[in-house]
Parts: structure tokens; C-alpha cells; sequence
């Protein structure tokens, strides 16, 4: 019995590749990142995944997500130590890609020119709606990039902005729902105008 991806290429034979999944929070590229995995799993390819050390919101260890789908993974803080563990594997996950250096735009490289499937999943843009660390580059040196939505909690069309629901300038802020909410463009920007008049409010004459 052969085996075969959604775009046709046998997932038996070692070809070395970068697909990229990436969208907003809430989106679903965590879930599609599984799936990916586990089929190559099934596939009986020899299979490595890889998480940000920083992300523990789930489990310290396995790659989870929203809607508690998991698999294990090897936690890292740096993308250069991605290499110390990859000998002999034809697939390489890695989840939270944006939370890396931008070493791992070329170790992803490395890796599909040496035979390797790479599968990256991340946020493309930040909660200010900047492209998010090194994953630009990674999409752009993709062979594939598949572009996931969550639905906008404002008016129910597609979304690709996650706008933050609480007050923190920091980029990397870890968070759910809570801290977090999928957004369409324009229900971004009302939002984004919204939380500059409430942090600048005009003073009212009595």
C-alpha cells in the first residue's frame, strides 16, 4: 500500500522539503502540524519534533494543541541544537517557529538539502500585526506554505490578526484566550483604534 500527501508526493520516499503552516492564534496550524507528523508516523518514517523551550503552556515537553491534540516533542532554546538531534531522521517538526533565532531559516535550509522533510508551524505576525521573527524568511525559502484562519470572534469571517486583549508591550507574550483574540482585518482595526483612545483618553472639562 503507498501512501500519499495532500499534494501528491509519496511520504515514503526520502525527499528533502520545507513546508511552512502559519496564521493567526487560534488558527489551527498546531493541529495541522500533528497530523502531518503522525501520518508520516504511520508512514513509518523516522519522525523529530521540536518546541521552544519558553512554551509550556500546555506540557512542558509535548507539542499540544488548542484542542488538546498532542505529540511528543524535544523542548530547545536555541534552533542551531535542532542539528545535534537530527541524524538519521527523515522528518522534522517544529511548532512555535517564531519564537526562534533566525539561525533557524538556515538550519531548516540545511536540513531539506540534506533529505529531510521539515514541517514549520507559527505565527506569521505578532500581536502588532509585524511579521513575526524569523518565519518571513522561512516562508519565503518554503517549498510550501499553507496559510490556516481562525474565525473572527467579532463578526464570524475568516481571521488573520491576533489582537491582544491585555495591556503588555512585550513581543513574546505566552497566553490563551485570556490574553488573546482571533480578528478579520477590519474588527482589527477597529480593535487596534479602540485600545489607542482607551491608553490616550482626551480630557473631559467638567
Amino acid at each position: 500500500m503507498v501512501l500519499f500527501s495532500e499534494d501528491h508526493i509519496q511520504e515514503t520516499k526520502r525527499r528533502g522539503r520545507i513546508e511552512v503552516i502559519c496564521g493567526s492564534m487560534f488558527s489551527g496550524k498546531t493541529e495541522e502540524l500533528i497530523r502531518r507528523l503522525k501520518r508520516a508516523k504511520f508512514a513509518r518514517q523516522r519522525v523529530e519534533i521540536f518546541k521552544p523551550a519558553i512554551d509550556t503552556r500546555y506540557s512542558d515537553e509535548d507539542v499540544v494543541s488548542h484542542d488538546s491534540h498532542s505529540i511528543a516533542s524535544t523542548p530547545i532554546d536555541s534552533s542551531a541544537s535542532i542539528l545535534l538531534f537530527t541524524s538519521e531522521i527523515d522528518v522534522v517538526g517544529i511548532d512555535e517557529a517564531q519564537f526562534f533565532d533566525n539561525g533557524l531559516i538556515e538550519v531548516c535550509n540545511q536540513l531539506a538539502n540534506n533529505g529531510v522533510r521539515v514541517i514549520v508551524a507559527g505565527l506569521d505576525m505578532d500581536f502588532r500585526g509585524i511579521p513575526f521573527g524569523p518565519m518571513p524568511g522561512l516562508c519565503a525559502i518554503a517549498d510550501e506554505v499553507s496559510k490556516v484562519h481562525a474565525i473572527c470572534v467579532k463578526c464570524g469571517q475568516l481571521a488573520s490578526f491576533s489582537h491582544r486583549t491585555v495591556k503588555n508591550d512585550k513581543q513574546v507574550l505566552l497566553g490563551e484566550t485570556a490574553e488573546y483574540e482571533p480578528l478579520c482585518r477590519e474588527c482589527y482595526q477597529r480593535a487596534i483604534r479602540e485600545d489607542q483612545q482607551a491608553a490616550s483618553p482626551i480630557d473631559r472639562q467638567p
